[in-house]
């Protein structure tokens, strides 16, 4: 089995009286891609802020290749090789395309600066099917290029743990497949990934494990058929109706 790139030990975040995330404990395989599913409202954009460091746990470990990152500032988790988009796309918005990706050279996990963080940024654009709006303004952008813009700027950093919020949120079917056949592509190039998503077709097609989370903990794991018919998952997604 491949080695364990990120742990996760008995993690709690309370807010004053809330639970939100209940003791949770699973691991992140170096070239995997894990599946972090429940319903609305389980915890799960709770515990991608814990890993990177938007949040800090009330209680319990997160260790990426060993050293603990628990309650360190997000910036430095960067640095360390944790990048991540989120269910809103956060841009730059004084910047154009290019420039918003060149800061996620720069401040990354591998620091690139001048030419060489303009040629990578331009690499990545074109990787993800921007090539052509390089110097566009990112107010001029559709909806899933947005998406594409920060997707580029998050792999820009060359993280070891690449977290995905909800990327596929929001897009129309045609985008939707096209967003699909886009992260399928990175799982082929081996990347390390934390996928948190909502629908279920990305989820049988690109996840290799699933952790599944109801009210704050985690209650299956396992490959996404074995977790996608488990009585106790149906039961709570069907039974969940609050938002994360």
């Amino acid at each position: 089995m491949a080695r364990v790139v990120l742990e996760v030990r008995d993690v709690t975040k309370r807010f004053g009286g809330l639970v939100a995330v209940r003791e949770m404990v699973f691991d992140v395989h170096h070239n995997e891609v894990l599946g972090l599913i429940g319903p609305n409202g389980s915890g799960k954009s709770t515990m991608i802020n814990m890993i990177s460091g938007a949040f800090a746990p009330t209680a319990g470990a997160i260790r990426l290749n060993g050293q603990d990152i628990a309650g360190t500032s997000a910036h430095r988790i960067a640095r360390q090789g944790v990048a991540r988009t989120f269910q809103l796309v956060r841009l730059l918005p004084e910047l154009s395309v290019i420039e918003n990706v060149i800061a996620g050279a720069a401040f990354g996990h591998r620091k690139r600066w001048g030419r060489e963080a303009e040629s990578f940024a331009r690499q990545l654009l074109e990787r993800v099917g921007l090539g052509g709006q390089i110097t566009s303004a990112v107010s001029s952008l559709t909806y899933i290029n947005t998406k594409r813009v920060e997707l580029a700027r998050a792999l820009a950093g060359e993280p070891e743990v690449l977290l995905l919020d909800e990327w596929l949120a929001g897009l129309n079917p045609t985008e939707l497949q096209t967003g699909i056949e886009l992260i399928r592509s990175l799982r082929d190039e081996g990347r390390t990934i934390i996928l948190v998503e909502h629908v279920m077709d990305a989820i049988r097609s690109l996840c290799d494990r699933c952790v599944v989370m109801s009210s704050g903990a985690k209650i299956a794991e396992g490959t996404p058929s074995d977790v996608l018919t488990d009585p106790e998952v149906i039961r709570a997604y069907l039974g969940a109706d609050e938002d994360a």
